[in-house]
């Protein structure tokens, strides 16, 4: 989740406020960081090499599975751990090397799973894996974790044939822990780091799937989203992130935050591997039932969606709002507005974020009533010290020095104040935000559009282990994420080397036809830049 927003209770980002997103930053270097005058030099021999790619090399016997994971966990050894010091992925996998080498064995004996097989990934430390991982949400409270099985879209992932390589680091409790938190740190896995600027943060609460995926420590990753926790970093790391429709991707085996909006979602370098990631993770799932909505709405491949043209004779409503504000953001913006154009779209101007005011603070109400009663449910039947978001409070309080020693858990405690979802305050706020699905389905029908762009967020604030976030502008995520729709990023551009998306949203179970466009906009524009692990933007 994107907790910044809550703090203003869903209210618009002032234009005042994103003018704060390239102001210098003075967080200290991470352990092992390169020095400012010696530029990393990043030669790492599978930058930026996609599914397809890495398959390929695989087939004609370039690569085994084997070799590229151990190129990866490298990789994760020299600059996440080290200098650069991304500090992105929380663990590894042990068993990594072995799986690999049994899908090397496989594809000699002639058995291919499909595009995934041999693949190696890195997924949230909130998704539970059945192995020697532990899974803890980053929280100290849960440290000693291990999940009795699989995650059901990491048990689709093996089935793939994919090479389950570690966990990322994350926002604490999915940035569900205070009001004044800093996206990427967590009490077990401590800050990460934006690989564009270091001293930038890379958002969150996926923030190390983010950093990961963005700095080829990986092929692709996998993130989590409440509010943002997909799109923001995805956004801030120069990635694809895809929020799918809540019911398309299972969260059973996911340590939630709300069983309305909580899903998990693709974050990767291009959108064909987005496509080809989500395939190999949707699914029916007897164990969490909203994604029997999904039956004979999904596609069991979405790739053939990804046409070059697929904008032609499209109508894109684009959010007006966004047009004001920082003025590097609002000329890429503009710029991609452009692009919608050349590739054959209509474009519409229409206003949806002005509605965001009337909310009242009731989507935080929503989440907290929902983050109390999942909690609960998912710590009284798991392996971790901890049975209860009560017990969880004890403990950080028994161990502040360690627990908390930037912010504390004020979020916790308003949410375990809470009663149960019968209650009329949660039902009431509950109304309010699933009202967002008539709202989006009005505005699309109204000026029949396919889609609804807007700029995704605004640049990557300074890192504030003190202060915490702090609002950087144009934020799109509350819309898609409070409707349960999908929600796609594609990178629209840098300015002072920081990144900047551009999003598409549209109506339920609608990923294909987003990503679609979103191919023939990325083809078009291409805007991915390879991050360059700069220390500061302050002179040196």
């Amino acid at each position: 989740m994107n907790r910044r927003r809550f703090i203003k209770h869903s209210s618009v980002v002032s234009v005042s406020a994103a003018s704060l997103a390239t102001t210098a930053c003075s967080s200290p270097k991470a352990a092992g960081a390169t020095d400012a005058s010696k530029p990393f030099v990043d030669e790492f021999a599978l930058n930026e090499l996609t599914l397809p790619d890495l398959q390929q090399k695989m087939q004609s016997g370039e690569y085994t599975s084997e070799a590229l994971t151990k190129l990866y966990l490298d990789r994760i050894d020299a600059i996440d751990k080290k200098g650069p010091g991304l500090n992105a992925v929380i663990e590894t996998n042990p068993d990594a090397l072995a799986i690999a080498k049994a899908m090397d064995d496989e594809r000699k004996a002639g058995k291919v799973r499909g595009p995934m097989h041999g693949i190696p990934v890195l997924i949230k430390d909130n998704i539970d894996t059945g192995d020697q991982m532990m899974t803890t949400a980053g929280s100290l409270a849960l440290e000693g974790h291990k999940a009795a099985k699989d995650a059901f879209i990491v048990a689709q992932l093996r089935k793939a044939g994919a090479v389950i390589m570690g966990k990322t680091n994350l926002s604490e409790w999915a940035n569900f822990r205070s009001t004044r938190s800093s996206s990427g740190w967590s009490s077990r896995g401590g800050q990460t780091r934006n690989p564009y600027v270091l001293d930038r943060n890379p958002s969150g609460s996926s923030s190390g799937s983010g950093s990961a995926a963005s700095a080829n420590l990986c092929a692709v990753a996998v993130g989590t989203e409440t509010d943002g926790s997909v799109i923001a970093p995805a956004s801030h790391c120069g990635l694809v992130g895809l929020k799918p429709t809540v019911g398309l991707v299972s969260r059973s085996g996911i340590i939630p935050i709300s069983q309305t909006q909580d899903t998990a979602g693709p974050m990767t370098r291009t959108v064909t591997d987005a496509a080809i990631l989500l395939s190999a993770m949707a699914g029916v799932d007897p164990a969490d039932a909203v994604t029997l909505e999904s039956q004979r709405k999904s596609a069991t491949d979405y790739t053939p969606f990804l046409k070059a043209d697929a904008l032609r004779g499209k109508r894109i409503g684009v959010e007006k709002s966004f047009l004001q504000g920082h003025e590097g953001v609002v000329s890429l913006y503009k710029e991609a507005i452009e692009v919608l154009k050349k590739q054959g779209a209509t474009v519409v101007e229409i206003e949806m974020m002005k509605e965001l005011k009337d909310m009242g603070g009731a989507e935080f109400t929503v989440l907290l009533y929902e983050f109390k009663d999942g909690v609960n449910r998912y710590l009284s039947t798991a392996n971790a010290p901890v049975k209860s978001l009560a017990d969880v409070i004890a403990f950080n309080k028994q161990n502040e020095a360690r627990a908390m020693p930037f912010f504390k858990q004020e979020t916790l405690e308003i949410s375990e104040a809470k009663g149960d979802l019968t209650s009329k305050e949660y039902t009431e706020a509950l109304a309010k935000t699933r009202a967002w699905r008539q709202r989006i389905d009005r505005l699309m029908a109204t000026n029949k559009l396919d889609a609804i762009g807007g700029t995704s967020i605004g640049f990557a604030g300074c890192i504030d282990l003190i202060n915490g976030d702090y609002d950087t502008g144009f934020y799109f995520c509350p819309p898609a994420a409070m409707a349960g729709y999908p929600h796609l990023t594609i990178p629209m551009g840098n300015v002072h080397g920081l990144p900047v998306g551009f999003s598409l949203i549209a109506s339920a179970y609608q990923e294909g036809p987003l990503l679609a466009m979103g191919y023939a906009y990325e083809q078009a524009s291409k805007k991915r830049e390879r991050p360059g692990f700069k220390e500061s933007l302050v002179p040196g």
